[in-house]
């Protein structure tokens, strides 16, 4: 059964609760094979930047890019909570403008959005919710905010900035946001902030005790092509196996063996005459 909202609302480890399994997902296939391993939230992430498209950073990437992706990705219908990332400028705008971007996102469907920062994005995040959207929110290393950080860094490294990124997680949690993606900080922070809230935190690079994780499909899975982040787990090295096979098949091309007759269509007794 799909996860609600309200339902991932409610899930914190400290209650006896399972900690929630969230992975990225771009397009049917992946949104299948997600949904049939049991996850229980797909993330479609504005991170199809570097692992899709091949970019450098995530601040090319369009509301028109993730509503195609979206679409994609419930085209799978595999029953679980979809979050559609709100991607750089689709919310840095008027407020009017940042809902409906959210709306396009929610018409393809997502199930709800997530978008960076903390007390300076209280005011959309408060419209989206009027407009009945379920807002999930990322702080830590936010990586639309790459270029005013000088790089993708470990943050909240300082005790004034440990403080801050908590109080900006209790101000969404106020605002109304029904759990918070926390990336890039030392594992202390993100065990304080988990038990500062009373809504679920999602880690990525936070440390062991969030009540849940988020990891890049293409990174576990090791398609990608850079070294890992440090907080990521390889479980299988498929790109070796993609490529393997594409090179038997151009092998098999290549020296007449593909296809042979058990792969070619009868040939009709008319067309033989």
């Amino acid at each position: 059964m799909k996860l609600s909202a309200p339902a991932i609302r409610a899930r914190k480890r400290r209650n006896g609760d399972a900690p929630i399994v969230m992975v990225t997902a771009y397009d049917e296939p992946g949104a299948r094979y997600a949904g049939a391993a049991g996850v229980d939230m797909i993330l479609v992430g504005d991170s199809m930047a570097n692992v899709v498209l091949g970019l450098d950073n995530t601040l090319g990437v369009t509301i028109a890019d993730m509503c195609h992706h979206v679409r994609a990705v419930s085209n799978a219908k595999s029953n679980v909570h979809i979050v559609a990332d709100m991607p750089w400028l689709s919310y840095h705008v008027e407020i009017g403008e940042s809902v409906r971007n959210a709306g396009l996102l929610v018409r393809s469907g997502a199930d709800s959005v997530k978008l960076e920062g903390g007390r300076n994005r209280l005011g959309v995040i408060r419209a989206l919710i009027d407009a009945e959207i379920p807002v999930m929110g990322h702080l830590g290393l936010t990586p639309q905010s790459v270029m005013s950080f000088g790089g993708f860094k470990v943050q909240a490294k300082s005790l004034e900035a440990a403080k801050q990124l908590t109080e900006d997680a209790l101000l969404l949690q106020e605002a109304g946001v029904y759990a918070c993606v926390i990336e890039g900080v030392p594992g202390i922070v993100g065990t304080r902030v988990t038990e500062a809230l009373d809504m679920p935190t999602i880690g990525i690079g936070a440390g062991p005790e969030t009540d849940g994780q988020v990891l890049v499909f293409h990174d576990l899975l090791g398609m990608t092509n850079r070294p890992p982040a440090k907080f990521v787990r390889q479980y299988a090295d498929v790109g070796s196996v993609i490529t393997e096979a594409l090179g038997r098949y151009a092998q098999d091309v290549r020296n007449g063996s593909f296809p042979n007759d058990s792969e070619a269509y009868a040939n009709p007794e008319a067309l033989l005459d």
